[in-house]
């Protein structure tokens, strides 16, 4: 018999695919890459056209022996490394590090780690895809040339081993745009008013206030506020009309890798990084009781969200069989617009619908077994009948003014019956408004109104910024993770709770991206370019003509920055605080986390500590300096040096002016000084 090897990316993968082939196939893994660029330098010759330079990858060496003896050994070999671009690229490399050209060699690719998946892919082995491997070509070449030209300067401007990325850097400047809108934000006082009205026998309920029976009107001031509450204190209501809505809830595609990622981070509170990891491991297999490694899911980088209609109909058998005919998709949904996708792929699903989570939970972790639950019920509620509800809408008058209420009941639960999202909204009920008829008289009981404050842009999550990436077409499925993972680690943001926050050095390392290198934190032109590399993978882009137009204006704005940079001072800035230790004056430094103290005499003097710059202000309850500080995490504040005797913080700047009004200190919010007492929003324009 001919002895057949298989090469995949993952160890992992290595048992559950062998038992699936059988005793002729020998199935070993290269461990991801085998080959890459060189760290040492950019391993790109930009006078030969950008031909790039691969080499063996450190520490591969022995791995690639191990793998040139058993291809010695086959008579066939299959290539079933992943199936997108990445994976691609790897079997690519490994026709080249092993010497395969002169072999009788595959490549196959598969969906989902399950015997039927696995055995029809090697009845369909084709040659390897070169639009695929240019793609991931060109992304790699693109993200070497921006990472190896600006990260020295950005290392010289800011005197440590920072980086910059062309994905990387437009995810810092959104972020750091977001930070800005919300540091510059104003808040506005508003007020709502509701008034519980009843009548005997049928109870009470809450109305909110609409507006005149010739307008909607939001209550903006106090003046305003006591005006209406003057007019209804002697008024009994009306209900002049009841309106019943009946309304389809539709149910939910099927998870992409963005949505996953997203509901994983608003229901489970997984970081992204997590939810990948945990991903991961359901796709290439967990040993389940009974029955050996099991791959639970389908492959989990996609933006597809395309169902097979082997998987589609096993799921209708399903849900017929569990829920009924009653419950059963009547019309399949289309594939979203837009920007292409990688349709070659499916959603993200369970391999086998019949593996129902509760089954197989004492196989699994808790984060394992959330993650694929998540995965099953979304999978089952997308094939499932849209839910339907019937709204009452009760709209009420005193005099000229109008408020409403609303309830929601359920008709059918549909998809519901198996999956509700995490960010559904709570419906008011209330089974009174179902009594009511048009004309009847309800006493009012009480007028409740509560003053608010407009609020900021939201800070980014994880969440909201994955949404806010595939929303404006910017990195893909596999770089969400990464991306995100090495600003934190970078400490250009840190993470608080789930909200996303610029730290100092993010600040620097972004104020220089944007004045030396606009285009490449342009979101436009950094989402322009992902269409440019799907051209590429549909064959109608030559991927080193995008290297071609991209490098002479990077190479220009280098050249500009370096001379521009060779102008500014770097060196340490010297301070009056003596060193305790030496005596010498401390200087400013400039590390990862941030600015710092350190004595001039180093190495015979060592002594550092941390660096509170004054800001020239006062604090307001013991008048001692206001310093700029940061958390532990990087979070800019602002507190009194006296710190913790006194314990004065503001997350905005303190400036030294009072507010003539109420007389509270006030700060910096954009082009405005704004009082810090919410209560007394007093505002003006800031003087440069």
């Amino acid at each position: 018999m001919a002895k057949n090897l298989v090469i995949v990316e993952s160890p992992t993968k290595v048992k559950t695919i062998k038992k699936f082939l059988g005793k002729n196939y020998e199935v070993v893994a290269s461990n991801g890459h085998v080959r890459d660029l060189p760290k040492s330098q950019m391993g790109i010759n930009v006078e030969d056209d950008f031909e790039p330079r691969y080499i063996t990858i450190r520490g591969k060496g022995e791995l690639l022996s191990a793998l040139r003896k058993e291809v010695k050994k086959a008579d066939k070999i299959y290539l079933a490394t992943d199936p997108d671009r990445e994976g691609e690229a790897i079997s690519w490399h490994l026709v080249s590090a092993l010497k395969l050209e002169d072999k009788d060699y595959s490549r196959v690719t598969f969906n989902e780690i399950t015997k039927n998946a696995v055995k029809n892919s090697f009845k369909e082995p084709r040659d390897i895809d070169m639009k695929l491997v240019d793609a991931q070509q060109a992304r790699r070449v693109l993200d070497r040339l921006v990472g190896y030209k600006i990260s020295p300067l950005l290392w010289a401007k800011v005197k440590r081993g920072l980086s910059a990325g062309r994905v990387q850097s437009v995810t810092l400047r959104m972020i750091c745009d977001r930070e800005d809108a919300i540091n510059a934000f104003i808040p506005e006082e508003y007020f709502t008013l509701d008034a519980k009205v009843s009548k005997k026998s049928l109870g009470s309920v809450v109305a909110h206030y609409y507006g005149t029976k010739s307008e909607k009107k939001d209550i903006r001031g106090k003046e305003t506020l006591d005006s209406i509450m003057k007019d209804l204190s002697s008024g009994d209501f009306n209900v002049d009309s009841i309106k019943k809505t009946k309304r389809d809830r539709k149910s939910p595609l099927p998870f992409t890798t963005s949505t996953m990622q997203q509901e994983a981070s608003k229901g489970l509170n997984f970081a992204i990084s997590k939810t990948m990891r945990i991903a991961q491991q359901l796709y290439e297999g967990v040993d389940i009781k009974g029955m050996g490694t099991v791959g639970l899911i389908t492959y989990l980088r996609t933006d597809s969200v395309r169902i097979s209609d082997e998987a589609k109909a096993a799921c209708t058998e399903f849900i017929k069989e569990h829920y009924g005919n009653e419950y059963l998709l009547e019309d399949q949904k289309a594939s979203k617009g837009g920007k292409k996708v990688q349709d070659a792929h499916e959603a993200i699903r369970p391999a086998n619908v019949n593996l129902i989570p509760s089954d197989i939970k004492e196989s699994l972790s808790r984060d394992q077994f959330r993650l694929y639950q998540l995965i099953w019920k979304r999978f089952v509620a997308s094939q499932m009948k849209n839910a339907t509800a019937e709204t009452t809408t009760v709209r009420l008058s005193s005099k000229d003014h109008v408020f409403t209420t609303s309830s929601t009941r359920e008709t059918f639960d549909g998809f519901r019956l198996v999956y509700i999202g995490a960010d559904e909204e709570k419906e008011e009920k209330n089974s009174m408004l179902y009594k009511l008829s048009e004309g009847d008289k309800l006493n009012l009981d009480e007028l409740i109104d509560k003053q608010h404050f407009t609020q900021p842009p939201a800070h980014f999550t994880e969440a909201s910024l994955v949404h806010a990436l595939e929303e404006q077409g910017i990195g893909r499925p596999s770089t969400y993770s990464p991306t995100i993972t090495i600003l934190l680690k970078r400490r250009y943001i840190t993470k608080e709770g789930r909200n996303l926050f610029v730290t100092e050095l993010g600040e620097v390392v972004n104020n220089i991206m944007k004045e030396s290198f606009p285009v490449i934190v342009d979101e436009k032109f950094t989402a322009n370019m992902e269409g440019l590399l799907d051209g590429v993978e549909e064959g109608t882009v030559e991927w080193k003509s995008i290297v071609r137009n991209f490098y002479p204006d990077l190479e220009e704005s280098v050249e500009k920055a370096e001379k521009e940079l060779e102008k500014v001072n770097v060196g340490d800035e010297e301070t009056d605080i003596e060193c305790e230790m030496c005596g010498r004056k401390m200087v400013i430094k400039y590390g990862p986390h941030g600015k710092f103290l350190a004595c001039p005499g180093f190495p015979e003097c060592r002594n550092t500590k941390p660096y509170l710059e004054k800001i020239g202000v006062l604090c307001p309850k013991c008048n001692k300096d206001i310093v700029l500080r940061k958390t532990k995490k990087g979070r800019r504040f602002y507190g009194c040096e006296d710190y913790p005797t006194c314990d004065f913080m503001s997350w905005a700047k303190p400036v030294a002016k009072k507010c003539p009004d109420c007389g509270s200190f006030m700060v910096e919010r954009g082009a405005h000084l704004v009082c810090s007492n919410e209560t007394c929003g007093y505002k003006e324009k800031k003087v440069n």
